[in-house]
């Protein structure tokens, strides 16, 4: 069991910041900060799961059905987290909406089970699944609060911004959702630079 399989992808092979994977929810959840993290969350079990039982049952998929397998074991988790958060999380999954069913055709989700389950152990896997979600997890969340705070002057709905804050309604907009991820993409990547360079 490898540590990096857990690391890869919350830093190194970020979904969002390095990789641009899942920007269909990214772009359109990420309006609060609430949002964020059920979204991520979400998506963080069934990368778990699906990664889980396409690890231990690859041995037995035909290579040339592989695709169509992957999908329906995702589509099995999904299935799962989505009737899970209408019983108990009831008004997450109403503002989360078609957006719970369609983790089933996340990129982020069919490329672990693709690039990384089918060729690893179960154990390894898993890490990937937890890794892999709390990496989108945190860039869901991240912005979703930017987005939030300059455009509602909230955070997970509790007024942050002073009384005489004017919120930019933009940020909450779709052209908001582009300008804030443009410029968290630029800012990790600039500090990423920074830190391979040493800091020079």
């Amino acid at each position: 069991m490898r540590l990096s399989s857990l690391t890869d992808g919350i830093f190194k092979n970020n979904a969002i910041f390095k990789q641009m994977l899942g920007m269909c929810p990214t772009l359109a959840v990420t309006t609060s900060a609430s949002n964020g993290v059920a979204m991520g969350l979400a998506t963080t079990a069934v990368l778990m799961g699906s990664n889980f039982a396409v690890s231990l049952f690859s041995g037995f998929i035909p290579k040339n059905a592989r695709i169509p397998c992957y999908i329906v074991i995702i589509a099995c988790f999904v299935t799962v987290v989505d009737l899970y958060m209408n019983a108990y999380f009831h008004a997450l999954h109403k503002a989360l909406g078609l957006f719970i069913p369609l983790i089933v055709v996340n990129c982020i989700v069919l490329g672990r089970a693709e690039a990384f389950a089918s060729r690893s152990p179960v154990a390894d896997s898993v890490l990937d699944g937890l890794g892999t979600g709390i990496g989108f997890t945190i860039a869901l969340t991240a912005l979703a609060v930017c987005r939030e705070l300059v455009g509602a002057g909230t955070v997970f709905g509790y007024a942050v911004a002073p009384s005489f804050y004017v919120p930019v309604i933009l940020a909450v907009l779709p052209p908001g959702a582009f300008v804030f991820l443009g410029f968290m993409m630029a800012f990790t990547r600039f500090m990423s630079s920074k830190i391979k360079g040493g800091g020079h």
